[in-house]
């Protein structure tokens, strides 16, 4: 445990940090994966959709590597693409 009031701070805002950047993380995962599995399914998916995920996306690329985003949604774009086929 830290003994200055410094690094008991830094410890509390290390976990609310870490708190948030898994919450990131896990609705980007949560978000495509629902995704991919109506693209598997054939549903009938909107751009509003593919937006939303997009979106998760997004706010996931403060934690994720950039480039790692950029792969993710191309990817999820192609699968989109898939179903006006």
């Amino acid at each position: 445990m830290p003994i200055k009031k410094s690094a008991v701070k830094a410890m509390n805002r290390s976990q609310t940090l870490a708190k948030r950047n898994y919450d990131f993380k896990l609705r980007m995962k949560m978000a495509m994966k629902k995704f991919l599995k109506g693209v598997e399914a054939k549903e009938a998916l909107t751009v509003e959709d593919l937006a939303n995920v997009y979106k998760a996306i997004d706010k996931a690329a403060k934690v994720i590597k950039k480039r790692n985003a950029s792969r993710k949604k191309s990817r999820i774009s192609k699968a989109f693409d898939t179903l006006k086929k």
